[in-house]
């Protein structure tokens, strides 16, 4: 009579070589960084540096900010600058450049959502507010920094034509000439965010600079509207740009229409941020 042998042991599956002891959690070999605002901010960096948008645009402002100023400046005289400082030729060229920093203001985000790639930048980043902030900090910071280099050196070049230094201070101007148009900029790009259609955004901020313009002549015609028409002519966009420029010193500097435009821009950037998370992309 033979004797049982005993039961052989059944082989076991080996357990996956990242499953470690009960109670323990799985660490990834690769480092992990949690995100911030200073990838947003190089993200947007390399966004508005390397697009073809943004080379024209700027191009084009510079073009027309330093190419008009330098043309009036070689027109004028000594005489010319009695009361006002070296940087009003930048005043001319401006009145068309603005028109350059709003349209460059509203691809910068609209361009986005035309091409459908705003999907993979909320995919790589779900904070969308996060995404928003970094937008307009990188497109205000070059819009000031392109601005205030081209009116100082509108500036520059006009003192270098003439022979008496400048009677006025002009380094205020240069400031407060690139924070107005840049502010414009960076309203257009709080437009652009709400409407999310280039053509329409830029329609629409083209009507908050040139209507405010032009409405003023007909409202003062009628006794009723004309209090409403100066307020408007008061605070268009090219009379700031005037009184900064100190065309007009005895109105002021302009220190009231900037401080109305930032009004609005502020007011504009709340609303962007609203409905961004409000909204499906």
């Amino acid at each position: 009579m033979s004797t049982p042998q005993p039961p052989m042991p059944q082989p076991t599956a080996a357990a996956p070589h990242w499953q470690g002891a009960p109670g323990t959690s799985y660490t990834s070999p690769i480092p992990i960084t949690r995100t911030h605002l200073g990838h947003a901010l190089t993200s947007e960096w390399t966004k508005i540096r390397s697009v073809r948008s943004t080379l024209w645009t700027l191009g084009i402002f510079l073009l027309l900010v330093i190419g008009i100023g330098f043309l009036v400046a070689a027109q004028t005289t000594n005489e010319d600058f009695g009361d006002v400082p070296y940087t009003i030729p930048a005043f001319f060229g401006l009145m068309l450049g603005q028109i350059c920093l709003i349209t460059l203001g509203v691809l910068v985000v609209s361009s986005e959502y035309g091409t459908g790639m705003i999907r993979t930048t909320f995919t790589a980043s779900p904070q969308r507010h996060r995404v928003l902030a970094a937008k307009l900090i990188i497109f205000f910071a070059v819009a000031f920094v392109v601005s205030a280099f081209a009116i100082g050196l509108v500036g520059l070049i006009t003192e270098g034509m003439h022979s008496e230094p400048s009677p006025l201070p002009w380094g205020g101007t240069v400031v407060m000439g690139a924070l107005y148009v840049s502010l414009l900029g960076v309203l257009a790009l709080a437009v652009g965010s709400m409407l999310r259609h280039s053509a329409g955004a830029i329609t629409t901020m083209l009507g908050v600079v040139l209507v405010p313009a032009i409405m003023p002549a007909f409202l003062m015609m009628s006794e009723s509207m004309r209090t409403l028409g100066e307020k408007m002519q008061e605070y268009n966009a090219p009379n700031a740009l005037a009184r900064i420029f100190q065309l007009d010193r005895e109105s002021g500097h302009g220190g009231a229409q900037l401080g109305l435009l930032a009004g609005v821009t502020a007011a504009a950037i709340v609303g962007a941020f609203v409905l961004l998370d409000r909204r499906d992309v």
